[in-house]
């Protein structure tokens, strides 16, 4: 497994401002929490999927394409920063 912080500076108020995403060796999604401006976090995983928040069908692009983006930065983060996340999307502490 591989773990990526995907921060995304912009002014949109309904738009996640970080997302934390587990990836498995064919660079796809297995698990996505998504943080918001108000503090709300919403997650996804392989069962469980909302209107807003899903995992990707194609593999995650490179941290350095990500970044390349306006707003964007990607960088790789531990399991144990993905599973505080996680756990903290899962049960709100």
């Amino acid at each position: 497994m591989r773990y990526v912080k995907v921060l995304w500076v912009h002014d949109f108020a309904d738009d996640p401002v970080l997302y934390l995403s587990e990836l498995g060796d064919d660079r796809c999604e297995t698990r996505k929490v998504q943080f918001y401006r108000d503090g709300r976090s919403e997650w996804a995983d392989e069962s469980s999927e909302t209107a807003t928040v899903g995992l990707s069908e194609i593999p995650f692009p490179s941290l350095e394409e990500i970044s390349s983006q306006p707003g964007f930065t990607a960088r790789v983060i531990t399991p144990e920063e993905f599973e505080r996340a996680w756990n903290e999307a899962h049960t709100g502490f």
